[in-house]
């Protein structure tokens, strides 16, 4: 489809073909005291130097806030491939024929997914991660008809609350919250062995690095979870993984979380990138579509949707899911930025996020200020600040992080602090002076 306007001779052919004189009888219908019959009072144009001159004068701010959406470097090729109008302007990808660029890159997504995951399969996308955990309950009492639902309290409280409004109309389902260690920051490891014990049809998720940016011990969760009828792994800082142990390796039924921090910018809180990966004994309970290769009548290799079980292919009383379009741009940004990075650059970003995280918990100790909780951390953790030090921070041109007392009341003036490959020392050192 081509952009660019049309010329006077373009115009006069369609006028003729429609039957018309001008552009304005195309709007005959309207009333004429709706149109507007003088220019709209706005300044400009602009030449190109003046408008880069009006945005540098927008303020930058250093930027120490995550809590589930990431600030990464995101290379030029994202942005370059993203932009061609072949993916820019597609759509659902239902006529394969047409469709197979669109179609590789999801299936090239899925196979990235699943290779980090250590997981069997990954659907095409969700919308977000909070949806991705609601879906994934919800596949966990279709597929064991699982009667509780058990939520770490250190799972991201907007996941919960999406997986709460999600279920609220299921009867007999029992949801409940598995507290977290108030020294460590991670599960509670007792309540969750009895809560386990107590039913067997229970579905449980714990997320790790937890909201708190605490690393959760796997390994005694998922020795507990050697009985369990359904349990589940959520990632929301998925750079964690170029340094971290893939999450399938504990045996979880499945994975899901938000692939956002994969070329896709903050923005204003979104588009984001939920993700959905599980065992493929549970394949036709996934929601979402899946894409697969396959041979055309010619024997040629072919990509198509293998798998879509949403209610407008299927009965709807047999449908998973009422997932629509899939965050098709957002998966084209991941796969390019993760064939741009390689496992290699997943690593070192990984690491860079990890040792500048460090790097500000070194210095905090210096001035005697300790972290919340005492559990291992990724590249976020929980700080004690008040509300001079917040304003103080503000005033400067720093979003000190997120204040989480609102969702927490127990952590009273806590604030959670991430620290990214975007936040350099000399950032540490000024948020550490502000405070």
């Amino acid at each position: 489809m081509s952009y660019v306007s049309l010329n006077q001779e373009e115009k006069e052919r369609l006028f003729e073909k429609l039957g018309i004189t001008n552009t304005g009888d195309l709007f005959k219908t309207i009333p004429e005291r709706f149109l507007l019959e003088r220019d709209l009072k706005i300044p400009g144009p602009y030449d190109e130097q003046t408008i880069e001159s009006m945005l540098s004068s927008n303020p930058s701010r250093v930027v120490f806030a995550g809590g589930g959406i990431y600030r990464h470097y995101i290379p030029a090729v994202v942005d370059t491939i993203a932009s061609r109008q072949e993916f820019y302007t597609s759509y659902t990808p239902y006529q394969p024929e047409i469709s197979q660029g669109t179609l590789q890159v999801i299936f090239e997504y899925q196979s990235m997914m699943t290779r980090l995951m250590h997981m069997d399969v990954s659907n095409a996308s969700m919308y977000d991660g909070a949806t991705a955990l609601a879906e994934a309950c919800l596949m966990a009492i279709r597929a064991k008809k699982v009667k509780r639902i058990l939520l770490s309290k250190s799972i991201n409280p907007a996941y919960r609350s999406v997986v709460r409004t999600y279920l609220r109309s299921i009867d007999g389902l029992e949801v409940e919250e598995v507290p977290f260690d108030s020294i460590t920051g991670q599960v509670d490891l007792d309540v969750l062995k009895k809560a386990t014990m107590a039913n067997k049809r229970s579905a449980f998720f714990i997320q790790s690095p937890n909201y708190f940016g605490i690393i959760e011990p796997m390994d005694e969760v998922a020795s507990i979870m050697q009985d369990a009828a359904f349990w589940g792994i959520v990632v929301t800082e998925a750079i964690s993984l170029g340094i971290m142990r893939p999450p399938g390796d504990y045996g979880p039924d499945v994975v899901v979380g938000d692939a956002q921090s994969f070329g896709n910018p903050p923005s204003a809180g979104g588009p984001l990138l939920g993700f959905f990966c599980t065992k493929r004994e549970y394949i036709r309970s996934m929601p979402g579509r899946l894409v697969g290769l396959t041979r055309d009548k010619d024997g040629r290799q072919a990509f198509c949707l293998t798998l879509a079980t949403r209610e407008q292919h299927i009965r709807r009383e047999k449908a998973t899911s009422n997932i629509c379009s899939n965050q098709g741009l957002c998966v084209l940004r991941a796969a390019v930025y993760l064939s741009t990075v390689g496992p290699r650059g997943l690593r070192t970003i990984a690491e860079q996020c990890a040792s500048g995280a460090r790097y500000l918990l070194a210095l905090l100790g210096k001035r005697g200020i300790g972290t919340v909780f005492t559990g291992p951390v990724f590249n976020e953790f929980v700080l004690r600040i008040d509300d001079g030090s917040r304003e103080r921070a503000s005033q400067a041109g720093i979003v000190p992080g997120i204040r989480i007392d609102e969702y927490y009341p127990e952590l009273t003036d806590s604030q959670l602090i991430t620290v990214t490959e975007m936040n350099s020392e000399r950032d540490c050192k000024w948020l550490l002076d502000i405070m």
